[in-house]
């Protein structure tokens, strides 16, 4: 079967099995706070000031910036999307390299220089605080069931990051100047929203396989460990 074909059926399958988990709506926020962060770790690293970040409770976020107009302010534009999907790839990269409890603390790191500095509305600033207390618990009271957490958190991510931009495509067709990221860049440069929102998506889905890559060899290489 074809990988790329066999990511989107994974996905899917993880799409619909997540929704059946108790409150795994709340967890889908993770992706957005990636997905902002991204965009404010952009800016800093142009010399911009992040002003404020906002994440909503239907799992949409905006991040408010100060930055010169141009190539930086397309490089901002770009970085959201990118660096969520990253995000996502770097979690199974941990996971391959049984290195989970740093995935939690990377996360967690993120979530707390987001509170710290950033992020100023109610829903946001109770869901990082929320997710930050969580990932302790998990870390130092309850290890053994840490992986499983480690790996809903991970999937849900992944499964988010691909989800989010194919519902972009989506928006780019029928409602381009509504289409977020991709709205945004086709307003500073030449190329239309919906082929923005698709290099956006064919990324998020290059970056699904390796991270399933990773996945799956690293299960292959237990199991193949348990029968010797």
């Amino acid at each position: 079967m074809n990988r790329w074909l066999k990511t989107l059926l994974i996905l899917a399958g993880s799409a619909l099995l997540t929704r059946f988990i108790p409150f795994s709506s709340l967890f889908r926020n993770l992706d957005t706070m990636f997905h902002e962060f991204g965009h404010a770790l952009m800016t800093l690293l142009l010399s911009g000031n992040v002003l404020r970040i906002e994440l909503y409770s239907d799992h949409s976020g905006v991040t408010y910036s100060a930055i010169a107009a141009g190539g930086k302010a397309i490089l901002v534009s770009l970085a959201g999307y990118p660096l969520a999907s990253l995000f996502a790839v770097l979690l199974f990269y941990l996971y391959s390299r049984d290195k989970r409890q740093w995935g939690l603390i990377l996360a967690s790191l993120v979530a707390l220089i987001m509170l710290v500095l950033y992020v100023r509305g109610g829903f946001g600033m109770l869901w990082l605080s929320g997710f930050i207390l969580l990932n302790a618990a998990m870390l130092f009271l309850w290890p053994k069931v840490s992986k499983y957490y480690y790996l809903f958190l991970a999937f849900l991510t992944l499964e988010e990051s691909v989800m989010g931009t194919l519902f972009l495509v989506s928006a780019s067709i029928l409602t381009p100047s509504r289409a977020g990221d991709a709205a945004n860049l086709a307003r500073l440069t030449p190329l239309p929203a919906v082929l923005w929102s698709l290099l956006f998506f064919l990324f998020a889905l290059l970056c699904a396989t390796w991270a399933l890559g990773l996945f799956f060899r690293k299960e292959q290489a237990g199991r193949r460990a348990r029968r010797l």
